[in-house]
């Protein structure tokens, strides 16, 4: 297995970052960047610790196995292109970050939602950008899915496979019927939103996002004033 250290990155140090989100509890929850950075070495000493290994903040063979005992990471770093052996149920991870929301009037902004940008390719450094395409994007790299690191919620609809029928879990895009123009339930100004779907019926769609009414929840939207554009499912 590949030799890792502060400084490294590409792939083996994406499969590294899953991985460390998989097997520490609770999750470091970190940004699945291939860049390892100060928080990756932070923590690979915790996971270290935790399995009675040498606090090295170096990953070697060792920390490798421990981390993967069945080799399947060795299969995935030898074809990048292949999916990952070990993957999280997105919804679990999207849950664990209900509550998280904006530091509204404040100077300082929410760092979990700075986070969250980070994984996009807009990586805006403030919570009052909307957020919920960064969360989405987020939430799917911490689970180890391919991503589209893409902050617009628009964009969603190219992610994935089209599904028909939803199921919980789905990416679901929504835009409002009224267009553009401010609206708290999603924090669009675009008219656009995209979160995960949780149920549904002719009337109405429920999902959990992000940047609804400024954090992560759950909200029920009302299928008069939103169109549903599309769901979307893993490939």
């Amino acid at each position: 297995m590949t030799m890792l250290r502060m400084g490294d990155r590409g792939v083996p140090v994406r499969r590294l970052q899953e991985l460390l989100n998989l097997r520490l509890v609770p999750s470091p929850g970190l940004v699945a960047d291939a860049d390892f950075g100060p928080r990756t070495r932070a923590a690979v000493l915790r996971f270290q610790r935790s399995r009675g290994l040498d606090a090295t903040g170096v990953v070697t063979d060792e920390t490798w196995l421990a981390l993967d005992p069945s080799g399947a990471a060795a299969t995935t770093l030898d074809d990048p292109s292949r999916p990952a052996a070990t993957r999280r149920d997105w919804m679990e991870v999207a849950r664990a970050e209900i509550g998280v929301h904006e530091r509204v009037g404040s100077a300082v902004h929410e760092a979990r939602i700075v986070e969250y940008h980070q994984s996009t390719t807009l990586r805006a450094r403030d919570d009052e950008t909307p957020w919920c395409a960064s969360f989405v994007n987020w939430v799917l790299l911490q689970a180890g899915y391919a991503v589209i690191n893409s902050a617009r919620a628009r964009d969603w609809l190219a992610w994935g496979t089209a599904i028909d029928t939803p199921r919980e879990g789905a990416v679901t895009v929504l835009r409002r019927k009224e267009g553009a123009g401010h609206d708290r339930a999603t924090g669009s100004s675009s008219g656009w939103h995209v979160a995960f779907f949780v149920s549904g019926d002719d009337t109405h769609v429920r999902l959990l996002g992000g940047n609804q009414s400024n954090q992560v929840k759950y909200s029920t939207y009302a299928l008069d004033r939103y169109d549903v554009r599309g769901y979307r499912w893993p490939e």
